[in-house]
Parts: C-alpha cells; sequence; structure tokens
C-alpha cells in the first residue's frame, strides 16, 4: 500500500479527471433505461429503492461537485498552488493529505461512494471498508467510476475493501499507512476504530448526533408549526441524526409542557404509518426492547409527577413529556420527548452535550430565530433550520460542522523569490502541464453555439453578455456567475505572466463600453481580482479630455483595443509625449503590427506593448502571452481548455507547425458542452518548451479564416499584406483591403491610413514584388490593384465593437 500511494501521488490528479469521470456516472445514474442500471440492480440492499442510483447520480453531477469544491475549498481547482495575494509571490493550495482509510456504515448506502469521491476531489488515495453484511452496491460503483476515467488516474487511488470489523487484524494493516481515516457510526464504532490510528493520523469522526426542535409560545399555539414537526418526526422514521428526538418550549410552566405533548399526540395520531418499504418502519429486537423500556420508565415516573406519556395503542409512536430540561436521547422510531427550556438557561443546560449536538429546528418569530440562532450556536449546535425542513440540506453544506475536503487536505504555502516570480501566477505552470479529457463529437460553429445557448437552463444563464457585432449580427453569450469568476481569474493570471504590475502599475481601462462592453466590464474584473489601480474611463471620442485624465491621475498602463488606442495617441501625441509617463500597453481585439509597435516605443517611450489576452466572448480567456511572446504567440490557458489545430478544410489535425483552424473545448462551464468550438481564427502549434519555463501549449495566430480572400481565382492573405507594408513599405498605420466587382474584372484596393510618409506607388510595388500569387493575379488581368492613402478616421469600422474591419467586401 505505501508504494502504491506514493506512485499515484507523484504522479497527481487534475480536478477535471475526477469531475468529468463523475458527470459521466451521474448522467447514466439519472437515467433508469441506461444499461449500467441493470449491471447495479442486483447489487442493491434488499428493500432498497431503485430511485436510490438517481438520487446517488444527482449528487454526483458537476453542477454538485463543483458547487461543493468552490464552497468547502474556495476553487474548482483548490490543488493549483496559485497566488494567495495577487501582489505576493507567495503561493497557496489544497494538498492532498495523502492516504484516506474509509470505515463506511453498513446502514446507508449512498455514503460508501460519496465518502470515496470526497477524498478523490481533495486527490487522495482511498481505502474505503464496508461491511461484511453489505452487498457490493459500493465496489461495483467505484469500478464503474474507474472505467470512466480513460487516464486510469482514478483507478490507481481507489480501493474497496469488504469484512467484518471483527476482523481486528485487518483493520490494523489497513489503518497503518493511513493519513486520515474517517469513521462512520457511534461511540462504539470510532472507538472500535481509533485503537488502530496511528499516531500523528488525522481521525475524522462522523458519529451520532442528536438534535432537537426550540419552540416559542407564539409558534407552538400554532397548528401548522405542529404539522411541520410531525413532518420532522415522520420522515426516516427518526433515523437521521437531523430528526428531532427532543421538543423543547420557551417555558419554564409544567401545565403548558403537558398541554402541548398532548395536543400534539393527536397530530402524530392522524399521521399514517410507516410505509413498509422503508427499511427503518420496523424495529429490529433490541430497539423494540429499547421502545419498551423507555416508554415503561417515562409511565412510571408519571406517579411522581415528573411525566406523562401519550402513546398510540399499538405502540406505533409516543410523546413523552418531562418535566426535567436536560437533553434526552430517544428510541427514535417516532418517539418525542417534550421538555420545558426557557432560553436564558438554554446554554447552560446544552452546552454539557456539545459534543452530541447537530441540528436545531426552530420555530418563533423572526426577531426570536435570529437570538435563538446565536445562543443555539454558542451551546454547540452546528446548524440551525426551520421547524418542517430539520432533515433538508443543501449542496455544499458542513456536515457536523467541518467541511469533509478541508478535513481530507492540507492547506500548503509556497514563498518565492519577488524578483526572479514576479510575472509566475501559478507555481504548477512551471512543473507540468494539464492534462485534460480529449474532446470528442462534431464540431461546432458559431451558430451551433448559439443555438446551445439557447437551450441553457435559467438557473445556469446568470450573465448575458453581448458577443458578435464586428464579424457578425450581434448575439448574447451565456454564463454562470461561477464561470465568470473562474474565466477572470484565469485572465488576472495570464495578465501577470504578461508582464502586468499589480503593485506599480496605474492603468487606465479603454475598452469601449457602449454596445460592445464586454471586454471593459471583463478588465474591470480582472484588475479588481489583481487588486491593481484603475481608472475605467473606457473609449471615447473626447481625446483630449481622456488623455488628460492620464495625465491628471498619473496612467502608465493602457488597456484598449489597438485601432482606438492608435488614434488616441496620435490625436494628442503633444501631450502625451510632454508627459512621457506612458510605459505599458496591453491590446485586445486586434492587432499592433510590428512597424506599430516600435512607433509606441520610439515616439511615446513606450516599453512593453503585449497582448492582453487571446480570447472570445463565447469562450472566454483562451490563451496568453508571457515575457517571452511577441506577435501573436500565446500560451494556452491548458488549465480551461484544450486545442486543436485542424486542416483549414478536412476535419483532420494539420501536420506540427503547419497552420490550420483553430478549435477549442472548454472544460469550466457549467449547464452547457462547448466542445471543439471552429473559432474562426487561423494558427499554427509553436514546438518546444517556452523559454519562461511554462509548460502550457504554445501557438501562433495567422490571421482569421475571414481575412483570407478569394480573388481571381487565388486565395490572397490580409495578413500577407500588413506584413509586406510594414516591412518592405515602411508603413505603421492601420490597413484595409476593399473587394469590388468591376465591368471587366475583379478590383482589390489597398487601404491604409495616411501618414508623413506614405508612398503609395511605393507600397504596391511592395505588394506586388513580395507577393506572387497577387502579381500573377495582376500579369493575367483577373485583377486591378490600387492602393490608396486616407485619414485613420474614413477607414471602416464595426459600428458597434469599433474595430477595424480587416476585408471590406463589396462584390455582392
Amino acid at each position: 500500500m505505501p508504494a502504491a500511494v506514493g506512485a499515484a501521488l507523484a504522479e497527481g490528479l487534475e480536478t477535471e479527471t475526477v469531475l468529468a469521470a463523475c458527470d459521466a456516472l451521474a448522467t447514466a445514474l439519472r437515467d433508469p433505461a441506461h444499461p449500467l442500471h441493470a449491471r447495479l440492480a442486483p447489487h442493491l440492499p434488499a428493500g432498497e429503492d431503485p430511485a436510490l442510483l438517481a438520487e446517488l447520480g444527482g449528487l454526483l453531477s458537476r453542477r454538485e461537485l463543483t458547487r461543493k469544491l468552490r464552497r468547502e475549498l474556495g476553487s474548482a481547482t483548490p490543488g493549483r498552488l496559485n497566488r494567495a495575494d495577487p501582489r505576493e509571490t507567495v503561493y497557496e493550495a489544497w494538498a492532498p493529505v495523502g492516504l484516506v482509510a474509509h470505515i463506511a456504515p453498513g446502514n446507508a448506502s449512498t455514503v460508501a461512494p460519496l465518502s470515496i469521491v470526497e477524498g478523490l476531489l481533495a486527490g487522495n488515495v482511498n481505502v474505503l471498508k464496508t461491511s461484511g453484511g453489505d452487498t457490493l452496491l459500493t465496489q461495483h460503483l467505484m469500478a464503474e467510476l474507474a472505467a470512466l476515467d480513460p487516464s486510469g488516474a482514478l483507478a490507481a487511488r481507489i480501493v474497496v475493501l469488504r469484512f467484518p470489523s471483527s476482523r481486528q487484524e485487518w483493520l490494523r494493516l489497513m489503518c497503518a499507512p493511513a493519513d486520515a481515516v474517517a469513521v462512520w457510526g457511534g461511540e462504539g464504532a470510532v472507538e472500535g476504530v481509533a485503537a488502530h490510528v496511528p499516531a500523528g493520523c488525522r481521525l475524522v469522526e462522523w458519529g451520532h448526533r442528536i438534535s432537537f426542535a426550540y419552540l416559542t409560545s407564539d409558534a407552538w399555539s400554532d397548528p401548522g408549526t405542529l404539522d411541520a414537526l410531525a413532518d420532522d418526526v415522520c420522515r426516516y422514521e427518526q433515523q437521521a441524526c437531523s430528526s428531532p428526538q427532543v421538543v423543547y418550549l420557551d417555558t419554564e410552566d409544567e401545565g403548558e409542557v403537558f398541554a402541548f405533548a398532548e395536543r400534539f399526540a393527536a397530530v402524530l395520531a392522524a399521521r399514517p404509518p410507516a410505509a413498509a418499504d422503508v427499511s427503518a418502519g420496523e424495529p429490529d429486537p433490541a430497539e423494540a426492547a429499547e421502545l419498551t423500556t423507555t416508554e415503561l420508565m417515562a409511565r412510571l415516573e408519571e406517579h411522581l409527577g415528573l411525566t406523562r406519556v401519550f402513546a398510540a395503542p399499538d405502540g406505533s409512536w409516543r410523546v413523552m413529556a418531562d418535566t426535567r430540561s436536560p437533553l434526552t436521547a430517544s428510541p427514535l422510531h417516532r418517539s418525542l420527548w417534550v421538555k420545558p427550556l426557557p432560553r436564558k438557561r438554554l446554554i447552560a443546560t446544552l452546552r454539557p452535550m456539545r459534543r452530541y449536538l447537530q441540528t436545531a429546528g426552530l420555530a418563533g418569530s423572526p426577531a426570536d430565530i435570529a437570538e435563538l440562532s446565536r445562543t443555539a450556536l454558542a451551546a454547540g449546535v452546528t446548524r440551525v433550520t426551520p421547524v418542517g425542513a430539520m432533515p433538508d440540506s443543501y449542496t455544499g453544506e458542513p456536515h457536523d460542522g467541518v467541511y469533509a475536503l478541508q478535513r481530507y487536505s492540507r492547506r500548503v504555502a509556497v514563498q518565492a523569490d519577488p524578483v526572479r516570480f514576479a510575472t509566475t501566477a501559478c507555481l504548477d505552470d512551471l512543473a507540468r502541464p494539464v492534462v485534460l479529457p480529449r474532446p470528442a463529437g462534431p464540431l461546432l460553429g458559431k451558430e451551433d453555439v448559439r443555438k446551445l445557448g439557447a437551450r441553457v437552463a435559467r438557473a445556469d444563464a446568470e450573465l448575458y453578455f453581448r458577443s458578435g457585432g464586428s464579424t457578425g449580427a450581434p448575439a448574447l453569450s451565456l454564463f454562470s456567475y461561477d464561470d465568470y469568476d473562474t474565466q477572470m481569474h484565469a485572465a488576472a493570471r495570464g495578465l501577470l505572466a504578461a508582464g502586468y504590475d499589480p503593485v506599480g502599475d496605474r492603468t487606465a481601462n479603454l475598452f469601449y463600453c457602449g454596445g460592445m462592453y464586454g471586454s471593459f466590464i471583463s478588465f474591470f474584473s480582472v484588475l479588481e481580482r489583481l487588486g491593481g489601480v484603475q481608472l475605467p474611463l473606457s473609449a471615447g471620442p473626447d481625446h483630449r479630455a481622456t488623455a488628460q485624465a492620464l495625465i491628471d491621475h498619473g496612467a502608465d498602463t493602457l488597456f484598449g483595443m489597438p485601432s482606438y488606442l492608435w488614434q488616441l495617441l496620435h490625436a494628442e501625441e503633444e501631450a502625451l509625449r510632454a508627459y512621457g509617463g506612458l510605459r505599458k500597453v496591453f491590446y485586445g481585439g486586434e492587432h499592433f503590427t510590428e512597424e506599430q509597435q516600435r512607433t509606441l516605443k520610439e515616439q511615446f517611450g513606450i516599453e512593453t506593448v503585449r497582448s492582453i489576452t487571446y480570447g472570445s466572448t463565447d469562450l472566454g480567456p483562451l490563451g496568453y502571452q508571457c515575457t517571452e511572446s511577441s506577435g501573436g504567440v500565446h500560451h494556452l490557458h491548458s488549465d480551461l481548455h484544450t486545442m486543436e489545430i485542424l486542416d483549414p478544410v478536412e476535419d483532420r489535425p494539420v501536420a506540427p507547425g503547419e497552420t490550420g483552424r483553430l478549435v477549442f473545448t472548454t472544460h469550466a462551464r457549467r449547464g452547457q458542452h462547448l466542445g471543439r468550438y471552429v473559432i474562426g481564427d487561423l494558427g499554427r502549434e509553436v514546438p518546444g518548451r517556452c523559454p519562461c519555463g511554462r509548460t502550457a501549449p504554445r501557438f501562433e495566430l495567422r490571421g482569421r479564416t475571414g481575412d483570407v480572400m478569394r480573388v481571381a481565382t487565388y486565395f490572397l492573405s490580409h495578413r500577407r499584406f500588413l506584413a509586406l507594408a510594414g516591412e518592405q513599405g515602411g508603413h505603421r498605420g492601420e490597413l484595409q483591403i476593399r473587394l469590388d466587382r468591376t465591368d471587366a474584372r475583379e478590383r482589390l484596393t489597398v487601404r491604409v491610413e495616411r501618414a508623413g510618409a506614405t508612398d503609395a506607388e511605393r507600397l504596391r510595388e511592395a505588394f506586388l514584388s513580395g507577393y506572387p500569387e497577387l502579381r500573377s493575379a495582376v500579369a493575367e488581368q483577373l485583377l486591378d490593384l490600387a492602393v490608396e492613402a486616407v485619414d485613420g478616421a474614413s477607414l471602416d469600422r464595426s459600428p458597434t465593437s469599433g474595430k477595424l474591419l480587416a476585408v471590406v467586401d463589396a462584390r455582392g
């Protein structure tokens, strides 16, 4: 066992591996027609409802487990060493304790598999013991789960045994190498296991607990409260730890206690008997003896004026009023104590039993509930609910006052040199690549994704972002807030990698905040998560006012789209050059050419010009630049997405280094599956490991599929024109291509932003000499080529996003 544990822990376990396998299992469990049901049905305990499998499926879904991770460990990827404070090079994570031994109870079929899944979510190796008399349901469930993980990582982390607790030597061998032992059961079971727990091993007790209801005078006179209390008593026949065993009245009057007990007995008498298929419906001989003994003792004390008993003639329920306040355990099976306990004595009476307390069901006015909640929690209660909802729970709820995932984890930290690690947001990026499940299924285009968006459940559509408009009709992209938070943290890590300094940089957010507001809002959120200084100015037509705001507030870093930033800097060149404070530009949505970047550095003294992110409104951030990246080279956000590069025409991978369509599958979205999304961009894989040390794959953007034009039987690329204009024509401004059709032939007009040294004829010669396909089309008189120098403001732009339209096709 120790060798197997060491080998598994050395490999690491991606949370996504656990989530993907559990979600696939959950889908099968929720479908009664799935063959899995036929395979598991023979292993269900006798009398167990097959609906148990669907219930288990609901608990194992991605939605529920992700919510559990976020609530208990603060993140959907808690094992990654991220900066606890983006302004410090201190990295923290939740690490597995190592080997967790689970001792499952014999009376709860879902506890064992769920306990293993909790151990897996925390990254542990898990060995579980079921009782000798249990069926093999847990073993088969775990085998099905492991089979759904093609990597084999889960199979290496799950061992399920079945033997009776009387085999103490086996129990000792099982616990000896454990780093934590989780035991479910009463005091006897816990003590029996504790004897085998080695020194330094964490003992996690999930023992029996006692719960009670507490009613104020207003509440106990309300018939609705009595009905709700009866619901709590009858549901599960009091077998749940959260079922009430005692009801306390906020009074010292014994007469009120006896009167309430009589009234409540009438309510219980009206309830139908326990269903025959409920396993706890009929007490076993030992439980029947306890019921009889408890009731007889209470009847004997009636002669002393201490108690009064109201019971069904057939023994199916009993209400025992007792004038003494101390907590008394009930024999269950619809047996309830009623006791007086004025609120002023609540802590003194209950605190001695604090290690056994669990749920307090409260009924009273809102002010009473607020006051009594605090008092009950101070007495040792771990959860408070309304009367009528005591056995209810919610996803991620603490169990017995603690979060299970934290009990199966360690909080670890790494302090790193602040200079050498200034741009490292996550230490794991330097250690090993993230391996996510391989994408499968058909390719999706924008229309397919929009159709999927229309089917997203309302519960998962919490945030609507307007998308499109620059390359197509505007649409809406849907996110949950959890999705959005995950993506903003990823973009923040990417920005640190690109050289953003949240301590020293003073940033002006100059993205558009009109119809296309996504970038502005997103980078507001990114800076908020980084704790960076921000001037949320947004892009606007008044360049003078914007420049003055930059100067007045000492901004040194600009976020925005190249076309807008280029216009702003040149319109206010004199004032901004005199200011001399601009040092960094992070751009998105478009690209700065190498010549434009040279202009920014030479004329404005800007030291860093880098992509702020590569992404889309539909998928969020996809890639980021590091300080070693330039041009269109980005690292993949490999903890969120997988990437394929496919042939421009066929659905097959290109050869290494060749340009193809970029296809992304995202693994971190709730309520929608965005798999194999053809985003519309072209790119190529960049081989080898980046000099920055990160293991995330690199790719180079090579333009959009729409920027490749079929003109005069040739395929021509806007990016090629842009490169030739800068490299051979010395052009540093914007460039746009317009396509028209004349009576004789097609016409291609290259429209360039006019500057002092713009030479249209020189640019035309550069295009013809450097682009053989273009030269052939012109020589064969299939195409007319023209170059026009125009004002930048006259170039065609998207009316919604403000992006420069690279190609305007007016051929009809």
